[in-house]
């Protein structure tokens, strides 16, 4: 068989990613051009993965950051036979499509996680390569050895995300995360030195990485880069100097070529000067299967891996499988569930972040999987319990992270935790600083990871420390993110509640709680199983004839109760409903949802803005909360001077009633 060479094993890739990108009409052919040789070098001689099982746990995970250069991970996992078809290449960017604009987690096999919004993608790998770590620690060489490779930008490394992310990744000395920096010096605008003059070499070296420097088109030096990075005792960067859009006779170098089709007279052109004369989506015997050959290492390294799982000790074995399956013990559920009823028995009094660091210290000793960690609040927001030990460079054994104050970093790592597997991670901070991280928590939503997040100090509530960290919006904020439970408990009982359902859910969940303490519900509103599930439920039913309903999340619950009992004294019968997740309860039948809201006018409290609560409110109920920002001032005052109060509650719920009686008599 003629001898296939490393460029036209690069070349398949350019021309395969040159024809989708013409037929889409659409799409980014310049990083793909240019970092072909790059990748080819890693598929090639470096990265174990087995295309037959895409999830075999200790494979060497590959993210590609700078995700508009999607096609060149389509067209090698194309080539490296994943199940991705030419008829998939060919419906780049098309409705329906495995092979969306920008990668897409769940959507394609072989993607790992979704990218497209810069830096998020080589955040997210250094969660995957810390929780390879932590694995390996557990479990030992035999069961988790593997690495993780990224290739990234110059837009990856602009954002601030990735400086958050690489300096843990340094402190804590991840020396199986390797990075293919695109060194093509061109942004969307023109050439990088536009807009930067930064010392890449010295920003890495400086949080302790290695750097190399190679000709990115020097196929052979970038794998001896590889190679040495792999023996690193600490994560390395690789600096690949590349053209971008390499080939193109007109176009490569330009900033013109990034973002655009090369259209038919340039790809014609290009492909020619790569000595490619195959048709579109063509690819010759020979190189097909030379591409083929090189994922046999990484199926001989799976079925080796797979003999050692059987041959471990059966104990080690299903510790390891647990871990990997991503479910929560029976064992700590049950302990949470009666933690619970403690909780409502004893009509325990507690902010819910108090109720909350009792449900994690309660957890910590159950749930091996539970990985914590805060970014550097844990006093605050009861993130850490007691027996969490920290992770370190050289000790990964451990159970909490201390994240520092990188929020938006802290939530890329812990979806690379979660896509990783063998973690269930949280991580927690103020509600304020949500916004911080807001990126990174809706990537959690649309790849529907169980991350948990948990913000405290949920509101004016916190008090003296004023409207900088008196979250007013956020609540709305978050709601407003397709696929997150946002659950915001009303006391002890419920927030060990919550916890159940984020630790039985697939979607990530933001846990919203309080500084300040939050009385016990009566306990006549328990019900078996867990309320917080169904997203709202009846605290309190009058005894007459229901003549307005109470509406309340958290800390307004109690307001809402001090008002009910007023109203019903004097004979205006008025029900109270905890509503601690929006989401959780819009998923339940219509019938439940009329049963918990009733027909009569409601009045809803919050000590939050209006927005989002149309889907429960209707004409001519009311809403009590917050039309601006908060002040600085003792908790008391502050809900006394914004009006959030039990008399504005009860003279609210009188008048809605009276004015439902009025369009009754109207009606008559």
């Amino acid at each position: 068989m003629q001898t296939v060479t490393r460029g036209q094993l690069a070349n398949a890739v350019r021309a395969l990613s040159i024809d989708a990108i013409e037929k889409a009409n659409s799409g980014h052919p310049g990083m793909p051009l240019g970092m072909a040789d790059a990748a080819t070098a890693l598929f090639v001689d470096h990265l174990r993965f087995d295309p037959s099982d895409p999830e075999w746990a200790d494979r060497d995970r590959f993210v590609l950051s700078a995700g508009h250069g999607s096609m060149l991970l389509y067209s090698l996992l194309h080539l490296s036979g994943y199940n991705v078809t030419t008829g998939d290449l060919a419906s780049f960017r098309q409705l329906g499509s495995k092979t969306a604009g920008h990668p897409e987690y769940g959507h394609c096999p072989g993607v790992e996680t979704t990218t497209g919004p810069l830096g998020q993608g080589l955040a997210t790998a250094v969660g995957m390569a810390l929780a390879e770590r932590m694995l390996n620690a557990r479990f030992g060489d035999d069961l988790v050895n593997h690495h993780t490779y990224v290739i990234a930008g110059d837009g990856c490394l602009m954002e601030g995300i990735s400086h958050e992310a690489i300096d843990l990744a340094g402190h804590l000395r991840l020396s199986r995360l390797i990075v293919l920096y695109d060194d093509n010096q061109i942004t969307i605008e023109g050439a990088t030195e536009l807009s930067t003059s930064i010392n890449v070499d010295t920003r890495f070296e400086a949080v302790g990485w290695l750097v190399a420097n190679v000709d990115g088109h020097d196929s052979e030096a970038v794998s001896r880069a590889l190679a040495a990075a792999r023996t690193a005792d600490r994560p390395t960067l690789i600096r690949c100097h590349t053209t971008i859009g390499f080939g193109s006779p007109n176009r490569a170098g330009t900033s013109g070529i990034h973002g655009s089709p090369l259209g038919a007279t340039e790809a014609a052109a290009t492909k020619a000067a790569l000595d490619w004369p195959y048709a579109p989506f063509e690819v010759p015997t020979e190189i097909r299967q030379a591409w083929l050959a090189t994922t046999e290492r990484g199926r001989s390294a799976h079925q080796e891996w797979r003999q050692r799982l059987d041959a471990a000790d059966p104990a080690v074995a299903a510790a390891f499988n647990q871990a990997i399956s991503g479910t929560t013990s029976p064992e700590a559920l049950s302990a949470l569930a009666e933690l619970a009823d403690t909780f409502a028995g004893n009509a325990t009094a507690l902010a819910s972040r108090q109720a909350g660091q009792q449900v994690l210290e309660l957890l910590a000793g159950l749930e091996p999987a539970l990985l914590g960690g805060s970014a550097d609040l844990s006093g605050s927001t009861g993130s850490k319990a007691s027996t969490h030990r920290p992770v370190v460079a050289g000790d990964y054994s451990g159970n909490y992270i201390n994240y520092g104050i990188r929020e938006h970093g802290m939530g890329a790592v812990l979806n690379g935790l979660a896509l990783h597997g063998g973690w269930r991670p949280y991580g927690s901070t103020f509600l304020a600083f949500a916004d911080y991280a807001r990126p990174s928590v809706r990537l959690s939503a649309l790849m529907a990871q169980p991350v948990v997040y948990v913000f405290t100090h949920d509101s004016i509530g916190l008090g003296e420390d004023g409207p900088t960290h008196q979250p007013v919006e956020h609540l709305a904020s978050l709601r407003a993110i397709p696929g997150l439970n946002v659950i915001r408990p009303a006391d002890a009982a419920e927030t060990a509640h919550a916890w159940g359902v984020a630790l039985t859910t697939s979607a990530p969940t933001a846990l919203v709680l309080s500084r300040q303490t939050l009385p016990a519900l009566p306990t006549a509103s328990r019900t078996e199983g867990n309320p917080v599930a169904r997203g709202g439920y009846v605290v309190v039913e009058p005894a007459t004839a229901r003549q307005v309903t109470l509406i309340a999340t958290g800390s307004e619950v109690g307001l809402a109760l001090a008002a009910a009992r007023m109203l019903n004294a004097a004979g205006a019968g008025a029900a109270v409903v905890s509503l601690p997740s929006f989401e959780l309860f819009a998923a339940q039948d219509e019938a439940y949802r009329t049963q918990v809201l009733g027909t009569v006018p409601r009045v809803a409290i919050e000590a939050g803005i209006r927005q989002g609560w149309d889907g429960v409110l209707r004409t001519g109920d009311e809403f009590i909360g917050m039309t601006g920002f908060g002040a600085s001032g003792p908790a008391e005052q502050l809900y006394e001077h914004f009006g959030i109060t039990v008399a504005k509650l009860t003279a609210t719920a009188r008048q809605v009633i009276e004015n439902a009686n009025i369009n009754a008599e109207k009606g008559n």
